[in-house]
């Protein structure tokens, strides 16, 4: 590019023709804000309990965390759509999300993938039934997506029962207070 300007990322994929453009920049807005709170809570979570026995499931899990957005930059792109405003409120927020349940513990930071991981896989399976009532060829690609990742979540959910999540002290109450924030954070980044 002229004045030595750095290329724009472009994506491989067109958006389809006759969209739904506002609901469409809803769900790509909030995955992309999830996907990439998701990434800032596990940071959290490696940052205290990396060296631990339980670093390897949490890495692993942090992992596919890190595909999920890298498709949501690419679907922004490919859609043309803003992220949320709130981004750097979410970098912080999900940091310390991540850190402080693994500060309780293997068990605190299986807790919080429980809670966290609910809400995401019950948020997809919304939007899959709100693309499947717009028009689910038209969304066929991205319907796919959302299935995949939401059963990404669901087995992070698994796994984190599966590590003694629920034997956490106030378990319920914890999970309770991690997944009104989520609706939080949902509710305003599909907004904002």
């Amino acid at each position: 590019p002229a004045g030595g300007a750095a290329p724009r990322p472009c994506s491989t994929q067109a958006a389809p023709q006759g969209i739904n453009k506002p609901v469409i920049d809803r769900i790509i807005r909030v995955d992309h804000a999830g996907e990439y709170g998701a990434n800032r809570i596990y940071a959290g979570q490696m940052a205290v309990l990396g060296r631990s026995s339980v670093g390897p499931v949490i890495q692993q899990m942090w992992n596919q965390e890190k595909v999920h957005l890298k498709k949501f930059n690419e679907l922004m792109v490919a859609y043309r759509v803003r992220p949320t405003v709130l981004l750097p409120f979410w970098n912080v927020a999900g940091f310390v999300l991540g850190a402080g349940s693994a500060l309780l513990g293997k068990k605190g930071a299986m807790a919080c993938t429980v809670a966290v991981e609910e809400s995401i896989s019950d948020h997809y399976n919304n939007q899959i039934r709100t693309l499947m009532e717009e028009d689910p060829e038209k969304y066929k690609e991205l319907l796919q997506v959302i299935k995949q990742f939401r059963d990404d979540e669901r087995e992070h959910h698994d796994i984190g029962i599966e590590h003694d999540a629920e034997a956490t002290p106030a378990y319920s109450v914890l999970k309770t207070a991690i997944q009104l924030g989520c609706k939080a954070a949902i509710f305003l980044s599909e907004r904002i």
